[in-house]
């Protein structure tokens, strides 16, 4: 089959992928599960303690901000921290290319002749990679950080995903109280159909099966319950 050389080839895309970056997944799901979990074990701890919905609520209200103020400060000082500590190990990257491009190429084409190239065409790679100094710059960072230099975390993205979340989440075992419940029993069925769907959700999203996923979540959210439920029975505390 010949092929035209004058028109541009564009390679065939046979299957796609999601998007895995952006930083925006992980604090979002554990910002959900935590608030969920969390929430209706602190509810259930009251409940056990007082038997009195609204302290319950009280409680559930004071959780929400508390913990999603505290999700969202420690995501952005985490991916803050790892964005910085990235920032600065390109910045060795740049100088030592800077200093040393000869050394820098050699070590590119030493690290593509252990992969399987052939010594001669890892060098070749090597210098064609090397002929245009910021893709000489990203090809080292992905090769020796692991990073893409040029989709490097946001803070303010995990930190708002992770807000919104845990308060979502957190606000599943409050919904019965604000609605007339009074016990534990509602708000105990709404919170386990809650775990049961979001693990079920997220399994599917992570391409796992969704009955794996719903039960791992199960499980952890009425153990959290169970423990602090027990503990505020001990307590036997009155609030008035």
């Amino acid at each position: 089959m010949a092929i035209d050389v004058a028109v541009p080839y564009t390679p065939e895309h046979h299957h796609g992928h999601r998007d895995v970056t952006g930083g925006w997944l992980r604090p979002a799901v554990f910002g959900a599960m935590d608030g969920l979990v969390s929430n209706f074990a602190l509810i259930a701890g009251v409940v056990g303690a007082s038997g009195t919905g609204r302290a319950a609520v009280l409680a559930g209200v004071a959780g929400l901000v508390a913990g999603a103020c505290s999700m969202a400060a420690g995501e952005y000082t985490s991916v803050r921290s790892q964005t910085e500590l990235m920032r600065a190990e390109i910045a060795v990257e740049r100088r030592e290319l800077g200093r040393n491009p000869d050394g820098e190429r050699d070590e590119l084409a030493a690290l593509y002749h252990t992969r399987g190239l052939d010594a001669d065409l890892a060098r070749q790679v090597a210098e064609s990679l090397s002929a245009d100094p910021e893709q000489a710059l990203r090809v080292h960072v992905r090769e020796e950080l692991g990073v893409d230099p040029d989709d490097l975390p946001s803070p303010f993205i995990a930190a708002g995903s992770s807000f919104c979340a845990f308060a979502l989440g957190a606000l599943v075992p409050i919904a019965p109280f604000l609605f007339g419940a009074s016990g534990l029993v509602v708000p105990l069925v709404v919170s386990l159909l809650s775990l049961l769907g979001f693990g079920a959700a997220v399994a599917r999203m992570t391409a796992r099966p969704w009955w794996l996923g719903g039960a791992r979540q199960l499980v952890l959210g009425v153990a959290a319950a169970v423990v602090t439920f027990g503990v505020g029975s001990l307590l036997n505390v009155t609030i008035s």
